[in-house]
């Protein structure tokens, strides 16, 4: 620290957040190794075997989706009714569940939560059920479904 103190005048350490060590103190997480590099230096590098899912193919799934959802979104704004209802509540809920599934995984990491990873993907899946089981009833009793009570909360 004081070596780097000196080589770049002006360069302060600061110390964690409290609330970021309140956070790490409270949820109990899976001990890392230094620096989270396992094994040696000497040992060879195994990488994670490869998978379609966990690659391009999902981020290309999740672009096409986002870009579907243009047209379903925008075809009631000019028509005034929403003969594609249905189809944009579901695209519209699949782009969420992938948001938040991105998060979940960005900011809890199974290798460091753990359970509470999982904990979370179940709590997501079971909220995303939920909100299908509301937008499939919103569907059936409303006449112009998602889009017209979207509109009659406008115009109230």
């Amino acid at each position: 620290m004081l070596a780097l103190a000196l080589t770049r005048p002006g360069l302060v350490r600061l110390p964690l957040r409290p609330s970021a060590v309140a956070a790490r103190t409270f949820f109990k997480t899976i001990p890392q190794p230094p620096g989270n590099i396992v094994g040696t230096v000497n040992d060879a590098y195994v990488p994670p075997p490869p998978s379609k899912l966990h690659g391009s193919l999902h981020w290309t799934f999740e672009r096409v989706v986002t870009i579907g959802l243009i047209p379903l979104i925008a075809s009631p704004l000019v028509t005034g009714t929403a003969p594609l209802d249905s189809a944009m509540s579901a695209l519209l809920l699949y782009h969420c569940y992938a948001g938040f599934q991105s998060c979940i995984i960005d900011y809890i990491p199974k290798r460091v939560y753990g359970s509470l990873h999982s904990a979370a993907m179940a709590l997501l899946t079971f909220g995303t059920a939920v909100a299908g089981y509301g937008i499939y009833k919103i569907e059936n009793e409303n006449k112009d479904g998602v889009f017209g009570l979207l509109k009659s909360l406008w115009f109230a």
